[in-house]
């Protein structure tokens, strides 16, 4: 028998969808977000790593989670999302954007157009297609909070970063825009940038580094839980760990 459900928490009832969650960053906000309270809308393209984190939070005292297998390059299917949240839940809390590729580093001008549209797909337009999806649902909540993860590689122009500094720079960009519209409601939009984190992606990016000199994803969730406060009021800024 499973440990009694977090019934305080600064979370406590909002209810809380997180993509790419089955692993790195992403599967530390769930957890995070389940010892705090929150109920889970966990999102990511493999089932088995969905279920990983929902056993996690469920070993942990936490409610079960909400399932969703989605490949974030079906728009159609973010389209759709929307009116099944509210069906079932009537309105969203909490929105973390966390989903990302990396793509392919290396001259700009020698990136293949099938890996940079994959990369501004999964990394841009899927997070503005989430947006248009659920910003009903964020509206319904008395306070909505929508958070997305950037990176350093978007602030300033760096060789061989590519589609994916592009793909962050206009992120921030388009959430800056969105919490500009936003001003006069209870939602407020904000971004994380967590650093260097031990996770795959950063594996990817910088293969000779040793990852026991960087801290994990358990230890970057904090500003996701102060972002996604009710009291937070902060709006349209990027909050870097």
């Amino acid at each position: 028998m499973s440990a009694p459900a977090p019934k305080g928490g600064r979370l406590a009832g909002r209810i809380a969808l997180i993509t790419g969650a089955s692993r790195g960053i992403g599967a530390a906000v769930a957890r995070r977000y389940a010892a705090e309270g929150a109920r889970l809308i966990l999102v990511a393209r493999t089932v088995g790593g969905l279920e990983e984190v929902d056993d996690a939070v469920r070993a942990a005292g936490g409610e079960p989670a909400t399932l969703v297998p989605l490949d974030l390059s079906d728009g159609e299917a973010i389209d759709r999302l929307g009116a099944s949240l509210y069906q079932r839940f009537g309105r969203l809390d909490i929105l973390v954007g966390n989903a990302g590729i990396l793509g392919t580093l290396g001259p700009i001008t020698h990136i293949r157009p099938q890996v940079w549209s994959a990369v501004l797909d999964i990394n841009l337009t899927a997070n503005w297609r989430l947006l248009r999806s659920l910003d009903p649902l964020l509206r319904q909540s008395q306070a909505g909070r929508a958070i997305f993860v950037t990176s350093g590689a978007a602030a300033r122009p760096r060789a061989y970063w590519g589609a994916y500094a592009v793909s962050k720079a206009a992120l921030e960009m388009m959430v800056g825009i969105y919490a500009a519209e936003i001003t006069k409601t209870a939602v407020r939009a904000n971004l994380v940038d967590p650093g260097a984190v031990r996770t795959g992606m950063r594996a990817q990016a910088y293969p000779g580094e040793d990852p026991a000199t960087l801290p994990t994803p358990d230890e970057v969730t904090e500003p996701f839980v102060t972002l996604a406060e009710a009291s937070c009021t902060l709006n349209g800024e990027t909050v870097s760990v």
